[in-house]
């Protein structure tokens, strides 16, 4: 399998990302858009509470098919492992006028040749279709250009390599939860699940489980907090009878590794390929017209 190897290279990857020109990237002032589709839209998400958090200046992340054409912008990030996302695409063609920037695995794609600027992190590509290090450099490259150390998050993400997995591949449901920029971790978390294994997963700001979700909370299932959680939170799921998952003094981008993990085992587990999930392949290009 392509992923497992590509799940364990994420430490070196990070730190290798920290290392990586930012030229392109954007500056403290601008107004930002940063999007993506899929797993690149939460990753999206995570960039820009982190980069609000920071100070940077007002940042939204958008799925690429769903940008408000008349908001004025500083500059468009776009996210992309492949550079041919049909959608992905089109928005940097909308954006003419806009200084625009994607990230990318592929040198040579529509996308790099699109947009004003690139920075390309080839040497986090993938073979499989489910995406795991490319997204996480991604954000470790996003996390480096606010002046962030990745150093610990790149041993805590060789920890959760180690960890073991007990009994949560053969979870029947995983409720994933974060706050502030680990919403859009637990969204990823979420999609790996049910990409590479089919299971029946959600994923909540923490804040919101209480208000409905809760409710399918039972033995057998999984509700996982990605940061810290807010009061109270792990002792009312305890009453469910759920299983309670946090990552504590990890990284909570290093704790989604542990959760990629979970993905692939519980997938083995159906009976599935993780390297190649069901309907799903590398890159959406709709048929209504050409990538490039």
């Amino acid at each position: 399998m392509f992923v497992e190897a590509e799940i364990a290279s994420q430490p070196a990857c990070w730190l290798r990302a920290g290392e990586v020109p930012t030229s392109g990237l954007p500056v403290e002032g601008e107004r930002v858009a940063v999007v993506g589709c899929g797993t690149s839209w939460f990753m999206a998400m995570a960039y820009a509470s982190l980069r609000e958090r920071a100070g940077q200046g007002h940042t939204d992340a958008f799925a690429a098919s769903e940008v408000p054409r008349g908001r004025a912008y500083d500059r468009v990030l776009a996210i992309s492992r492949s550079g041919t996302t049909t959608e992905v695409v089109d928005l940097l063609r909308a954006f003419e006028r806009v200084p625009t920037t994607v990230v990318t695995a592929i040198a040579d794609s529509p996308a790099r040749r699109i947009a004003d600027d690139a920075v390309v992190l080839d040497f986090a590509d993938e073979r499989s279709v489910v995406q795991t290090r490319f997204a996480t450099t991604v954000l470790a490259l996003l996390r480096a250009s606010l002046g962030e150390d990745l150093t610990r998050a790149a041993a805590d993400a060789a920890t959760a390599l180690d960890a073991p997995l007990g009994a949560l591949p053969a979870a029947a449901q995983f409720a994933f939860l974060g706050r502030e920029w680990t919403v859009g971790i637990a969204q990823e978390a979420a999609l790996k699940l049910r990409e590479a294994a089919g299971v029946w997963t959600e994923a909540y700001p923490a804040m919101e489980y209480r208000h409905g979700p809760i409710s399918i909370a039972e033995p057998g299932r999984v509700t996982w907090m990605f940061g810290a959680a807010p009061e109270g939170l792990a002792a009312d799921v305890a009453g469910t009878g759920a299983t309670w998952v946090e990552s504590g003094p990890l990284d909570p981008m290093a704790h989604l590794v542990l959760a990629q993990r979970v993905a692939v085992a519980a997938a083995l587990g159906r009976g599935l390929d993780p390297d190649r999930p069901r309907n799903l392949t590398r890159s959406v290009i709709l048929h209504k017209g050409q990538p490039c």
